[in-house]
């Protein structure tokens, strides 16, 4: 994975759980911990987050789901 993936493109969860058509809480626990997720506040509350998944981070995650 390259040291900055701030060009690259970035998913959320529901583009890639249509993509690899899994469910959405299903992709949210792929990357809620994996390294390179950006985790975005959207209020106060503790479960308000959206996740933003570079591209590099969605191969990384697509490789291993298919190997």
């Amino acid at each position: 994975m390259s040291s900055d993936s701030s060009f690259e493109q970035h998913f959320r969860v529901s583009d890639l759980a249509f993509t690899w058509r899994l469910g959405r809480e299903t992709v949210r626990k792929l990357v809620m911990n994996e390294p390179g997720v950006m985790r975005v506040s959207l209020g106060r509350k503790k479960s308000n987050f959206t996740y933003s998944v570079p591209q590099s981070v969605a191969e990384r995650i697509h490789r291993r789901l298919t190997s």
